[in-house]
């Protein structure tokens, strides 16, 4: 037997709920298949957006790496980039554990009973999801499209540390300026249509518990009418099989009063017993 946690029973889930004719075809519950779609695009786009800075990232610590490798009193300032960098991951994480987590909650247990203190936890990690991805869409796009590498140290020249840092050739190599850079740029691309699916999200989010709290609970109104009807149907046969049953009953037969003159008895005599001869 599955165990239940949290008030979660673990035997719904089920690999058969992947299917499109689970997922995308069913209308039982409310806003059910929007959710399901701007959930998956805030988490495809950001995820992405995610990954291309990540590879940036990546090229920007070895370029500083291998320059300092060639001469130590030459050091590559990106740092800038390193951390806003830093900060989308931490945002496409933060927003792919909250509408990740709320994806598959939608998908294995649509009918889940949760506390107010539950609800309100859900609200708040859609405003934090929207606030810190919105800061994220704009520190990146602002450093990415501005900013440029520059060189700290003494005793070299400017053309010198270029020279230096032309030959990383790792991924076609770290321009100087970050908006020379497809894949930073890229990282940009995909993170605004991430931040307006995070915010569409939170909207759908407050939408379904405000549903959930003071309308008439997760299912749509097409399961709800389908649903009373069926109970309707169903109470009506119980109704008509009861009267058929009563209607259908058999009649009881009197038990006679008294016994016609006449009539035969049959008396049960006991056996006598044979006296022994003396």
């Amino acid at each position: 037997m599955a165990p239940v946690i949290w008030g979660l029973d673990l035997k719904e889930m089920q690999w058969g709920k992947f299917k499109g004719s689970y997922m995308w075809k069913n209308r039982d519950y409310h806003l059910r298949r929007t959710k399901f779609v701007i959930y998956q695009c805030a988490l495809i786009f950001c995820v992405v957006s995610e990954s291309l800075g990540t590879a940036a990232l990546s090229d920007y610590v070895d370029s500083q790496k291998f320059v300092k490798r060639l001469d130590r009193r030459v050091y590559v300032y990106n740092n800038d980039y390193i951390g806003v960098a830093s900060y989308n991951i931490f945002a496409g994480v933060f927003v792919a554990f909250i509408f990740g987590a709320a994806f598959f909650f939608d998908l294995f247990w649509p009918e889940r009973h949760e506390s107010q203190a539950v609800r309100w936890a859900w609200k708040v990690c859609g405003v934090l999801a929207c606030i810190f991805y919105c800061a994220d869409a704009f520190a990146l796009t602002i450093i990415t499209a501005i900013r440029c590498q520059h060189f700290r140290g003494e005793g070299f020249t400017n053309e010198y540390a270029e020279s230096l840092l032309s030959q990383f050739k790792k991924d076609g190599g770290t321009p100087v300026c970050y908006r020379n850079n497809g894949r930073a740029i890229a990282a940009v691309v995909f993170c605004w249509p991430g931040f307006i699916s995070v915010v569409a999200s939170c909207i759908l989010l407050f939408m379904s518990i405000d549903n959930t709290e003071k309308g008439p609970g997760p299912k749509s109104a097409h399961a709800r009418q389908r649903d009373t009807e069926l109970g309707a149907a169903t109470g009506s046969e119980t109704e008509k099989e009861k009267e058929q049953g009563e209607n259908t009953a058999p009649l009881q037969q009197p038990l006679p009063t008294h016994q016609e003159p006449g009539a035969d008895r049959t008396v049960d005599a006991a056996p006598v017993a044979a006296e022994p001869i003396r």
